[in-house]
């Protein structure tokens, strides 16, 4: 390929649509700034993607070892919220195509924009469940056992013929051979995936709630005792979407009540 009577656009829509180690080698030897430039961002890109594929491989290691257990559905499994004053814990289960979806990693170590990238490509390609449970639920059952009702709903949402689940950092009471895994976002592609998905999905709620209770920031601090949620909270007191059995909201609650009676 004569790339020396071509322009750098021609240049990079040839080398971008038909890639070849011979045309890159090609390319080092054109002393155009701009081809140099083209050949340096192509390159960066290409060590980016080998490095997402290799973080890939690295984080299917328990998915890989339960297929060649005979395992066709291994759903991750994973919630977002336990830690928040308002708004519910939502779980996600996610049963990841074979082709992978490079970038999955712990939800809270990425930015809005490319969590969203990800949402679409995981329920696009993939199968997606998702279960909620909300404050006054929380309330009635504690955290730690709403957030099991939460998976549980995402599990039997996802699919009926889950072979095996991969949790994060707990067990279930389902008759579905289960391995619980330690910071499973970062070491589980699948877990990832669900965090990822439970993450976008819990986030556009909190937008909602926020339309409908703007003094509080939901769409800023999704629900977590920021300064300011807590400077809020301490002025209008706790809503409907507020969890009554997390503290420092039920100490709010009782001091509303107390001045009103």
């Amino acid at each position: 390929m004569n790339f020396s009577n071509m322009s750098i656009k021609e240049i990079e829509q040839v080398v971008r649509n038909l890639p070849s180690e011979k045309w890159l080698t090609e390319l080092q030897n054109d002393e155009r700034k701009g081809v140099q430039q083209l050949l340096n961002k192509i390159l960066k890109e290409r060590e980016q993607q080998k490095k997402l594929h290799d973080l890939y491989i690295q984080m299917s290691e328990y998915e890989i070892r339960l297929a060649e257990e005979g395992k066709r559905f291994i759903a991750g499994v994973d919630e977002v919220g336990r830690g928040c004053l308002a708004g519910p814990v939502v779980a996600a289960a996610v049963i990841l195509p074979d082709e992978p979806i490079l970038g999955l990693y712990d939800s809270k170590k990425m930015g809005a924009n490319k969590r969203e990238q990800l949402y679409k490509l995981i329920t696009e390609k993939g199968q997606v469940g998702f279960g909620m449970v909300g404050p006054d639920e929380i309330d009635q059952y504690n955290i730690y056992e709403a957030t099991k009702i939460a998976m549980r709903k995402a599990i039997i949402s996802c699919s009926p013929s889950i072979d095996h689940l991969l949790i994060d950092a707990m067990t279930l009471p389902l008759p579905i051979p289960q391995t619980s895994v330690i910071r499973g976002d970062q070491k589980s592609v699948s877990i990832a995936a669900a965090s990822i998905v439970a993450k976008v999905k819990r986030d556009e709620m909190m937008k909602q709630l926020a339309e409908q209770y703007p003094e509080y920031g939901f769409d800023r601090n999704v629900g977590y005792g920021t300064r300011e949620h807590l400077i809020a909270l301490k002025k209008y007191g706790p809503t409907r979407a507020h969890r009554y059995s997390f503290s420092p909201v039920s100490e709010l609650a009782s001091n509303k009540w107390s001045e009103s009676h």
